[in-house]
């Protein structure tokens, strides 16, 4: 294997229904504009709450890509 490089991002995942289903949104919302995306770690969850119960769910998400150079 050569060397490679990657970047590293953060998102943020949203859903009414699950943390998974938050960070499932996440990822493949940015694989519509990123190519070879290589991992994808969850690194914090947390809730939005509205009249005392769980409104949506939401997954930070750093996600890495090979970065290519011209």
């Amino acid at each position: 294997m050569g060397e490679s490089v990657y970047k590293v991002i953060e998102l943020v995942g949203t859903s009414d229904i699950s943390w998974k289903k938050a960070a499932e949104n996440a990822v493949s919302t940015a694989g519509k504009t990123l190519r070879d995306l290589r991992v994808a770690e969850i690194t914090k969850l947390d809730m939005t709450v509205k009249d005392g119960k769980v409104s949506s769910y939401r997954a930070r998400v750093t996600l890495s890509f090979k970065y290519e150079t011209p």
